[in-house]
């Protein structure tokens, strides 16, 4: 019999790839989400599979499954500011009750847990690149504190049940990453980019354009994510590419790949916004012999490619979710 796996917000961006990767591997994969921000037709394809299943559930609520569990990957959270933004109290209470939950879940049925934290735990940095080490530099009351304190909030839990149960934990610290199935409205900045260059808009640039950020392909990401779950380090981990840019350059390489006839136009900085954004890959090298493969070019070609696929009434289409805060 094939070990058991749960991935929760498996409908999204990430939990979509990891369920690829994991029925791919053989495992047989418990889908878990709630669908506020994932969407079905990420994993509509394994909807036929009898090693797939999908159970629509709100983690932040206790959770109840049959059988054995070998693994749970925690990766139910918005991610993206268009929606944490709008929803400030669901994103803490994702990463605290729900967190909460699944490590109380792992630890009945024995299974060893991942959680899905961010490179948001280090704030606008003053430390660069970013060390595992470095404690972060947090407005805990600003407007991102909603999921950044939610996600530091989340280490602490799970090192706690680390430490005082003995559960197997890891936990891995992901910098930006872009690639297929992406929501192209979701208020990050590569999505952003493309679809305003693909509707024919301006690129909207916050600030100046100096703010530096490092994206890494999805499939990178997941093989990462994939060897620490599997490895005997229980610390975090930065999984991430570490080759820089700034947002300028960055959105100069867009306009140039879509052929766009269009310009950038700056706004006003957001509260809080990180100036610098780049992982120290050292442990993720030394220990998971891991780091990226797929250069941004190579990347950015896969991810455009596949944004090309989409409607145009996909394309044209404004996030309106029904988020029913509480």
């Amino acid at each position: 019999m094939s070990k058991r796996v749960l991935i929760t917000g498996a409908a999204g961006f990430l939990g979509s790839h990891l369920c690829d990767r994991f029925i791919s591997e053989g495992y047989t994969v418990i889908a878990m989400d709630n669908l506020i921000t994932g969407d079905l037709k990420n994993i509509h394809h394994h909807f036929n599979n009898p090693q797939f299943s999908f159970v629509q559930h709100d983690v932040s609520k206790h959770i109840t499954l049959e059988g054995s569990l070998d693994y749970i990957l925690h990766f139910a959270s918005p991610a993206s500011p268009i929606d944490y933004l709008k929803i400030p109290i669901q994103t803490l209470k994702v990463s605290s009750l729900g967190t909460h939950n699944v490590l109380g879940l792992a630890k009945a049925k024995r299974a060893r847990v991942l959680v899905a934290s961010t490179s948001e735990v280090y704030g606008d940095p003053q430390i660069h690149p970013q060390p595992e080490s470095y404690w972060g530099h947090v407005n805990p009351v600003g407007p991102r504190g909603c999921y950044d304190e939610a996600k530091r909030f989340m280490e602490a839990l799970t090192m706690a049940y680390n430490n005082v149960h003995q559960l197997e934990t890891r936990i891995v610290r992901i910098f930006n990453t872009y690639g297929p199935r992406m929501r192209l409205n979701d208020g990050r900045v590569l999505p952003a980019f493309i679809g305003q260059a693909l509707r024919g808009e301006n690129l909207t640039m916050f600030g100046d354009g100096h703010q530096t950020r490092s994206f890494c392909y999805v499939d990178d990401l997941i093989e990462g994510i994939y060897r620490l779950l599997f490895s005997s380090y229980n610390l975090p981990v930065n999984i991430g590419n570490p080759d820089e840019i700034t947002i300028k350059d960055f959105a100069l390489e867009i306009l140039k790949l879509t052929e766009a006839k269009t310009q950038l136009i700056s706004m006003p900085l957001p509260a809080d916004d990180p100036k610098q954004r780049q992982p120290d890959i050292t442990i993720a090298k030394s220990i998971l012999h891991w780091e990226p493969t797929i250069s941004r070019a190579e990347g950015l070609k896969r991810t455009l490619a596949y944004f090309k696929t989409l409607t145009t009434v996909e394309l044209n289409k404004t996030e309106h979710r029904n988020f029913n805060a509480s």
